[in-house]
């Protein structure tokens, strides 16, 4: 069944289960079962040793240990245990209550969160994970939803890192997409550059995390949690599961300050920062530039290297307390129980992932676009779609830019080549879109992770923003397509999402 249109039952079927179930590992757990009986005709016993050879690839590779994941595991726990010794040490609360002074307004509160997740563009993983830990604190205070968090970290945090030629994707994208615009006569870096104006999906999504922040806007789910938060206090709905929630776990030291949540998290910072120059300029070779520094950086290694610097400077600022309720034990073992739950996804949508790509889900969707013969000024809009769909059930941009990109080149080439950049935009857009409405995208697991949030909340209250960006950048894509201006496109996409988001700013009002 591989490569055919029985691939897409299992990641379909996956996704319906998630959103009417909300039960993200059983939802997981079905569509890994049922990818392994479609890899294996449906007998039982090969089906059952792909599933257990899909969790142990996880972990050991080729003979060797699987370091990337297991480095990512690794700083996930480490998170979960210096997230636990900022509570603990009172600097989170001391934190909030300094901060609470200085942005004195929800909607300042609000806007705090994009401007960092813009600020942090040098990778997506780091991006959602240290946002989170910075503004957590601040908007509990003025008690804005973890689901709100969730979303303005999501979409600062691939949106951001997509357009920038200076991050781990920038250096990835500008690889790869160097031998598909020789035609052009383009180098890499400026094919890349101008791509920007025309990734449509991501400078929407960013202008309607500002709208969203400066105005208020709740839109479906987010509302009740909006709601919940405002009027009882309850940044996350009770009887949820969340990862890195510490709440009930240990009060607070008394003698908590503000350094003991903001030296950590610096030091976190700039450690992650300083391993990724140093690990990209090794793997660089002989010629070293900023773009093979971060072309060639290891994140997973430079995040758990910083993962454990923070955690030791975090215990010496709590030993240094010297609380005599203190307990060092339980800290750590309640900081690596609060990560649990975002690990176990984590896991479960690496393996379904797996099953997926042994499918070629991505390679029949790709095909689906080579096979049709429709009109080049509508290929853009095609490419976007198809991405994002294929992101969408794969739960990876960039498996999704390594099948899409070069297929959209090979089409454009052949049908209009004045319309080569904006089409390999479009599959960029695509990607992310589809990552951002993936409940098996590792990157909105971290972003629910970074935020404190429920998983499945945070995938469900995502998703109407995440479908106005996407249907003004189709409407933009065809405008590009039938005048080759990126100008127009972007300005009608742009236009038609503010006024979207004035028209639901003032039917809340008026509710």
């Amino acid at each position: 069944m591989e490569g055919t249109i029985y691939s897409l039952i299992p990641a379909i079927l996956m996704l319906v289960l998630v959103l009417l179930t909300r039960r993200v590992l059983l939802s997981l757990g079905v569509g890994i079962v049922l990818g392994a009986l479609f890899i294996h005709d449906f007998n039982v016993w090969n089906s059952l040793m792909e599933i257990w050879n899909t969790f142990y690839g996880i972990f050991i590779s080729d003979g060797a240990l699987n370091t990337g994941d297991l480095q990512l595991i690794g700083f996930l726990l480490l998170l979960g245990i210096m997230t636990a010794f900022l509570q603990a040490s009172g600097g989170s609360k001391a934190f909030g209550d300094w901060m609470i002074k200085k942005i004195t307004t929800r909607r300042r509160a609000q806007l705090m969160a994009p401007i960092l997740g813009i600020i942090i563009f040098i990778d997506d993983y780091f991006n959602a994970l240290a946002v989170g830990q910075i503004a957590r604190p601040l908007t509990d205070r003025h008690r804005i939803s973890r689901a709100k968090l969730a979303y303005y970290i999501d979409s600062t945090s691939a949106p951001v890192t997509v357009i920038s030629p200076i991050s781990s994707w920038g250096a990835y994208l500008i690889g790869l997409v160097g031998g598909l615009v020789a035609m052009t006569g383009l180098q890499p870096l400026e094919a890349f550059v101008k791509m920007i104006p025309y990734n449509l999906y991501a400078l929407g999504a960013m202008l309607l995390v500002f709208l969203t922040a400066f105005l208020n806007l709740n839109i479906g789910p987010m509302k009740k949690h909006e709601s919940l938060a405002t009027s009882t206090g309850e940044v996350i709905p009770k009887g949820t599961t969340v990862p890195g929630d510490l709440t009930n776990s240990f009060e607070p030291s008394s003698k908590g300050r503000v350094y003991h949540l903001i030296v950590p998290i610096i030091v976190l910072i700039g450690t992650t920062i300083s391993s990724m120059f140093i690990t990209g300029a090794k793997a660089s070779g002989d010629t070293v530039s900023l773009l093979s520094i971060f072309e060639n950086t290891n994140v997973n290694f430079s995040l758990f290297i910083g993962g454990i610097t923070a955690v030791v400077v975090a215990l010496i600022l709590y030993l240094i307390q010297r609380n005599p309720e203190a307990k060092n034990g339980l800290v750590f073992i309640e900081g690596i129980k609060a990560m649990l739950p975002a690990i176990y996804i984590l896991l479960l949508a690496w393996m379904i992932g797996t099953i997926i790509s042994t499918l070629q889900t991505g390679e029949y969707l790709a095909g689906v676009v080579e096979n049709v013969n429709i009109s080049s000024s509508i290929l853009p809009v095609i490419f976007f779609v198809l991405s994002g769909f294929m992101a969408l059930a794969t739960g990876t941009s960039w498996g999704t830019f390594g099948i899409m990109l070069p297929i959209a080149a090979e089409v454009m080439a052949i049908a209009d080549p004045s319309l080569i950049i904006p089409s390999l935009a479009a599959v960029l857009a695509g990607a992310v879109f589809g990552d951002h409405v993936s409940p098996i995208s590792d990157t909105t697991v971290l972003s629910s992770t970074g935020a404190g949030a429920n998983h499945i909340d945070h995938v469900i209250t995502q998703l109407p923003y995440a479908l106005i960006v996407a249907l003004s950048s189709v409407i933009g894509y065809l405008i590009i397509g039938l005048t080759s201006n990126a100008l127009l496109g972007l300005l009608a996409t742009v236009i038609i999402i503010i006024i979207v988001a004035l028209l639901l700013h003032m039917l809340n009002k008026n509710q």
